[in-house]
């Protein structure tokens, strides 16, 4: 259900790089954006552009060394990263977008149900990767002990 207000918000023609932020985008980020610390020097990073440089390396998955030059230094993008990690910035960023979306197709803003298949009802009961691994290991060294197990391969 695209319509031309649709298309328009979502251009990305007039963009440096597929992942910058529109203008509609930045709209919705801005707000959840933490203000600088009172106190010290003021920031001298433009904001947009930390996230622009985030969802660079989110979306291109390069390492923090590859950022662009003209974004700004990994030093500023990793540590802005960091700090909204660990104060919950980022997790407030993705809910408010991810309930943006759901509205955008008409949708309640939180999911009503949940799928859980098979395979992660067994890896739940068993504890998870790290029991799956010992429980793994367990049967390998019967084997071997066994003499079913056979090095030639």
């Amino acid at each position: 259900m695209w319509t031309n207000k649709n298309r328009a918000r979502y251009d990305r023609s007039k963009l440096r790089y597929p992942s910058d932020l529109t203008d509609f985008e930045w709209k919705l980020v801005e707000p959840l954006i933490p203000p600088g610390k009172r106190g010290g020097g003021k920031r001298t990073v433009v904001m947009r552009e930390v996230v622009n440089g985030l969802m660079y390396i989110l979306s291109t998955g390069c390492q923090w060394r590859a950022i662009p030059k003209d974004l700004p230094p990994k030093s500023s993008v990793y540590g802005y990263f960091d700090l909204w990690t660990y104060d919950g910035t980022l997790d407030r960023i993705h809910h408010a977008l991810y309930e943006q979306c759901r509205e955008q197709d008409q949708r309640n803003s939180s999911p009503t149900a949940a799928i859980i298949d098979s395979q992660s009802v067994k890896s739940a009961e068993k504890g998870g990767s790290a029991s799956i691994r010992r429980v793994t290991m367990r049967a390998r060294r019967s084997r071997a002990r066994s003499g079913i197990f056979s090095l030639i391969h």
